[in-house]
C-alpha cells in the first residue's frame, strides 16, 4: 500500500515538471525590440551654388531706377557642432535691367544698370532646415550716366551691402530662399562732353533663389 502511494507521488512530481517544460518548448522564442536609431540632424555645412532673381529699385540723379535682375551665387555655409549657429561666405553676379530717365536742361538724362553683384558674409540662426539669416559685403555694379543729346560715360561703382532673408532646405541638398538686401554705391563722377556730373546711387531689391548644396568634404 505504502509503495502504490510513493509510486503515485513520484509519478505525479514527474508529470508537474515535464508538463510546463513540454508547454515552454511549445512558446516562440523571446526576442528583444530592435533599437530605434534616431535620423541624424540636418547640417547646413558645405558648399552650395544656385540660381536668384528678383527685381530692385533705387535713387541716382534725381531719377528713380528700377527693374529686374537674374544672376547666380554660390558659397560655403559651416555651422558649429551641436550649435544652431551657422556663418559663411557668398558671392553672387547678376544680369540687370534696371533704368530711368528724366527730363534735364535741354534733354534727357538716363540712369541705367547692365550688372550688379556682391561679395558677403551671412551668419544665420538654425531651427533644424530653417535658417534666418543677416548678410553684409562689398557690392559693385555697372553705372551709366546718359545726357539726349549729348554723349554718356559709365563707371564701375564699388559700395556696400547688407540685408537678410530666410532659407528652407527642401532635402538635404536643395534649399530655397528669399531675401531683402540694401545697398549703396556711393557717389561717382561722370565724364560729358560740357559736364561732370556727380551722382550717388542706392537701391532696395527683394530676391527669391533655389540653391543645390553639396556634401561636405570635412
Amino acid at each position: 500500500m505504502i509503495r502504490h502511494i510513493v509510486l503515485g507521488a513520484a509519478s505525479a512530481a514527474v508529470l508537474a515538471l515535464t508538463v510546463p517544460a513540454a508547454m515552454a518548448a511549445d512558446l516562440p522564442a523571446y526576442e528583444p525590440a530592435p533599437a530605434v536609431i534616431a535620423p541624424a540632424a540636418f547640417s547646413w555645412t558645405g558648399p552650395y551654388i544656385g540660381v536668384h532673381a528678383g527685381y530692385g529699385w533705387g535713387n541716382a540723379a534725381k531719377a528713380s531706377p528700377d527693374g529686374w535682375m537674374i544672376g547666380g551665387y554660390l558659397g560655403y555655409n559651416y555651422q558649429f557642432d551641436g550649435s544652431p549657429v551657422v556663418i559663411g561666405i557668398e558671392t553672387d553676379i547678376n544680369y540687370a535691367n534696371i533704368d530711368d530717365k528724366r527730363n534735364s536742361r535741354g534733354g534727357r538724362t538716363k540712369v541705367s544698370t547692365d550688372w550688379n553683384g556682391a561679395t558677403r558674409a551671412r551668419i544665420g540662426y538654425a531651427f533644424d532646415r530653417f535658417l534666418v539669416y543677416g548678410a553684409g559685403g562689398l557690392a559693385y555694379a555697372d553705372r551709366e550716366f546718359k545726357r539726349t543729346p549729348g554723349d554718356k560715360d559709365s563707371k564701375t561703382a564699388v559700395g556696400w551691402t547688407v540685408g537678410g532673408g530666410v532659407e528652407y532646405a527642401a532635402s538635404d541638398n536643395v534649399s530655397v530662399r528669399a531675401e531683402y538686401r540694401y545697398t549703396d554705391y556711393g557717389k561717382d563722377t561722370f565724364k560729358l562732353a560740357n559736364s561732370r556730373p556727380k551722382s550717388s546711387y542706392d537701391e532696395h531689391r527683394v530676391m527669391v533663389g533655389v540653391a543645390y548644396k553639396f556634401d561636405s568634404p570635412f
